[in-house]
């Protein structure tokens, strides 16, 4: 770096003295003698070998097992970012899609002039000079004094970097001394927070190193070598060079230590600890890569987890629940989260007075509620109280998404929904629905829309003020919040009194808009949505006329490749054709054809609609003649071999109106539908039945009139 012009330079406000933290490392006199060895080298280049290792070779052979350090010509490390270790496949180097390139391509900031750095700047340059030349005393008194300086401060971090400094502290973990390793760590520790500081030390190849250094027999070098991967482990880069070079397997090992609940812990016992919790802090960064999880599955990280998962303190069981939070986007995680019994002790700590942990407590059970078994789990072990009282820390906006989104996915089952009410919570979600961020909004409406599948909730909804706010959330952009708004307006129209409400506030309309949506999970939804509001609607024909466009709109729709899709608009069909007007259009605008082009489906949720579509578009005109010429009656028969009652139903009653045409008849015969409606007149379902007996009376009159016919 060249010289500062004196003109320049500030001065000091206080001389620089050494840090009295030096007096703490137990530094004896016979350790002093030692250090009159210790080695300086200042000239020459390291052989290729040694230069490989980042050390510097000894002068003679005496010095063999001593602790090397550098002069200013410190070999640089080969950087990480263009090294592909041996060996590695290709996808190796392919992460989880899902990850966020937290850092990875932030520009590096250096300071453009001299002028106006502070004094630290050149405080901090010394202390590497030091560094880089001194022997083992001066170098330990070095590294104390640079932790006098208060590290958390981007000047000094980067102040570090641009003068080589962090070259040097990466050599010197790679020296055998325990306390300069000690000190380098601790600095490390704390300038690697800033984001450029990561990545320089991931070129400087020292991951792999601290790696190497979680096998130490030293605690004290173990969990900072363990916290400070937890930091540099920000991005994608860095957690893949862990995993390459054996991390997870190694930061695993770091978490066997059986949870202490005494209040007297010995200092090992503090140390064990400490060990574990920086190992959970670590693999809390690595988890956010997908092969990294499956990693620390692999290397028995799960039971060891569930094992700190009781631990009493809670600076271990927030990285511990966070790596869980993490993992549990898996459902490998999932499951053995529920194996392991972890969901008593996350529920048991939903009621600790800590925000941060009841939030990534919250966010497991979010994660992990999708299944039934585990949404069973919370209600046995009483956790939706607890979840319900959550909801008042509104100010919190990270907790309140994460206990939303956990109240959420237990809503789905409804004996969960019977203790939300008791607890009151829907009212307090319904107060949510305003000025709130997007991602508290989503789990908000989605839980509300998962309530209103009960009547009495519905009731509450409208009497707390609730329809308006979501009608209003209709003209939204965000995907996933109207998917969950669609749902919950089409849950709360099957009450007579709420679609007048949303029918007055326009509500319709808004989501008959929402099938031009882009997204096919908003297009279904919004169809869904759509067929109780033209069933509860007061003059539903009316009100499907005035959209504009809308019935060619929702016809066009059956080209959809996806399935919810075809299934919601195909129900909604089914609604719009009890208007006789209505149906004449969406004949008019090609129905007939593209309903007949789906009946070769094999998903029972889209032939049951399908069915009833065919079912009620036959009543106008020569319809039932068109199916017939489309080809949609003999894979309509096929149906029938379905294990669903509900496709049994549907498709009876379409082949009942289909079995007024006499070629249809003689199709469905050749087709041996006989057989299999004669075995559904006998069901206990009286809309299966009756319609079952009407086709099969439609094909014996029609073999009598034939039979007539023949013989005179």
């Amino acid at each position: 770096m060249r010289q500062q012009p004196t003109q320049n330079k500030p001065t000091p406000p206080k001389k620089l003295e050494p840090s009295l933290k030096w007096k703490n490392l137990n530094l004896t006199s016979s350790q002093e003698e030692k250090n009159e060895n210790f080695t300086i080298i200042k000239t020459g280049k390291p052989d290729k070998e040694t230069a490989a290792k980042g050390r510097i070779p000894p002068r003679s052979p005496e010095f063999k097992n001593k602790a090397h350090f550098s002069s200013a010509h410190l070999p640089r490390r080969p950087s990480a970012r263009k090294t592909k270790t041996p060996g590695a496949r290709d996808e190796d180097f392919s992460e989880s899609s899902s990850e966020s390139e937290e850092d990875e391509d932030q520009p590096d900031r250096r300071q453009e002039s001299n002028t106006d750095l502070p004094s630290e700047y050149w405080q901090i340059q010394k202390l590497v000079k030091y560094l880089k030349g001194g022997n083992q005393t001066a170098t330990v008194i070095a590294l104390c004094s640079m932790r006098d300086f208060n590290l958390a401060q981007e000047t000094c971090q980067l102040a570090i970097r641009n003068v080589g400094g962090l070259d040097v502290l990466i050599n010197l973990l790679d020296t055998d001394e325990i306390k300069c390793k000690i000190g380098s760590l601790k600095i490390l520790k704390e300038i690697s927070r800033n984001s450029q500081i990561r990545r320089a030390i991931a070129d400087l190849g020292g991951l792999q190193t601290m790696v190497k250094i979680l096998d130490s027999p030293d605690k004290d070098l173990k969990f900072l070598a363990a916290e400070t991967i937890a930091n540099v482990a920000k991005f994608r880069r860095a957690r893949r060079t862990v995993r390459q070079h054996g991390g997870i397997k190694r930061l695993v090992g770091l978490l066997d230590c059986v949870p202490d609940n005494s209040a007297n812990l010995t200092s090992e016992q503090e140390k064990d600890i400490e060990v574990a919790r920086c190992g959970a802090l670590a693999l809390w960064s690595c988890s956010k890569s997908t092969r990294n999880k499956e990693a620390i599955r692999k290397a028995g990280g799960i039971p060891l987890l569930a094992q700190l998962l009781k631990s009493p303190h809670e600076n271990m069981l927030i990285p511990v629940v966070g790596t869980l939070q993490e993992c549990a986007s898996e459902q490998s995680y999932r499951i053995a989260i529920q194996t392991e019994e972890m969901i008593k002790d996350l529920v048991k700590n939903l009621s600790r007075e800590n925000p941060e942990l009841q939030m990534h407590c919250a966010s497991a059970i979010f994660k992990c509620a999708e299944d039934i078994v585990t949404r069973d789990l919370v209600r046995q072990y009483d956790g939706l109280k607890p979840l319900a009282t959550l909801l008042s820390m509104s100010e919190n906006k990270q907790l309140l998404a994460a206990t939303t989104g956990a109240i959420w996915k237990c809503s789905i089952s409804i004996e969960n929904v019977a203790k939300f009410q008791e607890y009151k919570a829907l009212e307090t979600l319904v107060g949510l629905l305003t000025d709130q961020p997007e991602e508290v909004l989503v789990n908000v409406v989605g839980a509300l829309g998962e309530c209103a599948q009960e009547r009495s909730n519905r009731a509450v909804i409208r009497r707390c003020g609730g329809i308006q706010p979501l009608v209003n959330l209709l003209t939204g952009t965000n995907q996933a919040l109207l998917v969950n708004v669609t749902k919950a307006v089409g849950a709360c129209a099957t009450e007579p009194d709420n679609m007048a409400i949303i029918d007055r506030l326009d509500g319709v309309r808004l989501l008959w808009s929402l099938l031009k949506n882009q997204n096919p999970d908003v297009q279904a939804s919004a169809a869904w949505a759509i067929c109780p509001c033209i069933e509860n609607a007061k003059d539903a024909g009316e009100m499907v006329r005035s959209f504009v466009g809308g019935l060619e709109l929702i016809v066009n729709l059956l080209k959809s490749d996806n399935k919810e899709v075809l299934a919601g608009v195909c129900a909604a069909i089914a609604k719009i054709a009890k208007d006789e007007e209505n149906l004449a259009v969406i004949t008019d605008h090609g129905v007939v054809p593209m309903l007949a082009k789906l009946a070769s489906t094999t998903d029972d949720k889209l032939r049951r609609h399908l069915a009833e579509a065919i079912a009620r578009c036959c009543m106008w005109g020569s319809n039932r003649v068109s199916f017939g010429e489309a080809g949609a009656v003999a894979p309509l028969v096929q149906y029938l071999n379905s294990q669903d009652t509900s496709v049994h139903r549907a498709t009876a009653q379409a082949l009942f109106q289909l079995s007024r045409d006499p070629n249809n008849c003689i199709t469905m015969h050749e087709n041996a539908v006989v057989k299999l409606l004669l075995d559904m007149v006998g069901s206990t379902d009286e809309v299966l039945q009756e319609a079952a007996a009407g086709c099969v009376a439609n094909i014996r009159r029609l073999a009598l009139a034939n039979e007539k016919a023949r013989y005179g």
